[in-house]
């Protein structure tokens, strides 16, 4: 199989903000992402969700366009203007035609440079974030996540929630939301990705014109390193027709040399339909209709967790069934034929997930981020296909400790009890 040759160019700006681009001739499109690297885990206690709101607020107006304007603008260039806020990186993108690209690029450089924060606007959009909390507390899948988090990484800015509380929330005036923007808003902080059929010396000369006069920031952002607490946790909630259960452990931060096995060890626990969680416990035993495992890195600690949906009086089946698949990983080495398998559904949902200009321009802001160099697919597949049957082995030795496993369950909890001891592996 023949891979192609990704072509990609990174410049750094003499004020510290980078851009990097790889063209795609073969495509018709363009996507553009302006990104914060920090987010919501480099909030003050006091201000959490303070990344989100302002994510939201840029699009309410700037000193150029009102918010009608802007998606009018955007509307009539057929494009898709997007923004989200994550633990430790905020991202504003537009995906456009390639002929676009200079008018999207001042669209979208005008929301992240010039937004006006309005204060009428900053009270409506108050209330919309606490609409946006309810929705989410009355979601159980992400209710019990969100709880999971919260204790897994206790006290720490990486547990609290990216939307924030109502209490928080309710703080945002003008004068706080004009301080934490001029804090993150600085060049040092910013990666301008682009991906599609673009020329990277015009591009860059687009991306100068509108960013050049930004003043360089010491902004002495990132938070310590997490302590992880795996705490046992029963969060009763009547009103719940299932019990949510979340089971997880610590696992290694993004970058880790060891992570292409930690990639493989989480698919074939619960990465799809042939994993041994869903065929074990949703096929074999009929107890869960959803049942996954997740890995979630960050730039100095990560967790593997196991996600079941299940009835109250099989919670505790549950969670034993995924403690002993925990247990079998240890101590039996995987098949050689299953190892095949899980590398092949790993190499093949990666290359799908390059397929467009979106994805592609996310891969290389994520690898500037987190990564010294820029890894192709031709060296992923190479480490993918290295990890061993013993690597396995080792790692799930490494992750799968009694005394490590955090869980928490949620719903209507009556007469339900987990134990440590229940999580013997």
């Amino acid at each position: 199989m023949v891979q192609e040759v990704r072509n990609i160019r990174r410049q750094v700006l003499p004020h510290g903000l980078i851009v990097i681009t790889e063209q795609m001739q073969h495509i018709r499109s363009a996507s553009i992402g302006i990104w914060l690297e920090t987010g919501s885990r480099d909030e003050d206690a006091h201000w959490n969700g303070i990344s989100h709101f302002i994510e939201h607020m840029v699009f309410k107006g700037t000193k150029h366009r009102t918010a009608e304007q802007i998606a009018r603008q955007v509307d009539s260039i057929g494009g898709n203007m997007d923004a989200f806020t994550a633990k430790e990186c905020i991202c504003f993108n537009v995906k456009v035609l390639d002929e676009h690209v200079p008018i999207a690029l001042e669209i979208l450089s005008d929301l992240v440079l010039h937004p006006v924060f309005d204060s009428q606007d900053i009270t409506r959009e108050r209330g919309v974030i606490l609409e946006e909390i309810k929705m989410d507390q009355d979601n159980p899948d992400y209710l019990v996540h969100e709880i999971f988090t919260q204790n897994f990484w206790k006290d720490h800015p990486l547990g609290r929630p990216i939307l924030g509380t109502k209490e928080t929330v309710k703080r945002f005036e003008r004068q706080p939301v004009l301080d934490a923007y001029g804090h993150h808003f600085s060049p040092g902080n910013i990666i301008v990705s682009a991906a599609g059929n673009l020329d990277h010396d015009r591009f860059v000369d687009l991306v100068i014109q509108h960013f050049e006069h930004m003043k360089p920031v010491k902004n002495g952002l990132h938070s310590a390193v997490p302590k992880v607490v795996p705490r046992i946790v029963l969060r009763n909630k009547k009103a719940l027709e299932q019990v949510q259960l979340c089971i997880g452990v610590p696992s290694y931060a993004i970058a880790h040399e060891k992570r292409h096995a930690s990639y493989i060890l989480n698919t074939l626990l619960g990465g799809g339909m042939s994993s041994r969680l869903f065929q074990n416990i949703r096929e074999r035993q009929g107890l869960a209709y959803s049942i996954y495992s997740d890995l979630n890195p960050y730039r100095d600690t990560g967790c593997l967790a196991v996600y079941a949906g299940t009835s109250r009086e099989s919670a505790a089946k549950v969670v034993r069934s995924v403690v002993s698949e925990f247990r079998k990983l240890k101590a039996e080495p995987v098949p050689e034929e299953e190892l095949r398998r899980s590398k092949d559904q790993l190499k093949g949902s990666l290359m799908l997930s390059l397929e467009s200009s979106t994805a592609r321009m996310s891969n290389l802001a994520r690898q500037e981020m987190y990564f010294d160099r820029f890894y192709d697919l031709d060296e992923l597949i190479e480490r993918i296909e290295a990890v061993t049957t013993e690597d396995l082995q080792s790692l799930a030795n490494e992750f799968f400790h009694t005394e490590l496993i955090a869980v928490t369950a949620l719903g209507n909890l009556s007469g339900l009890k987990i134990s440590r001891d229940q999580l013997a592996c």
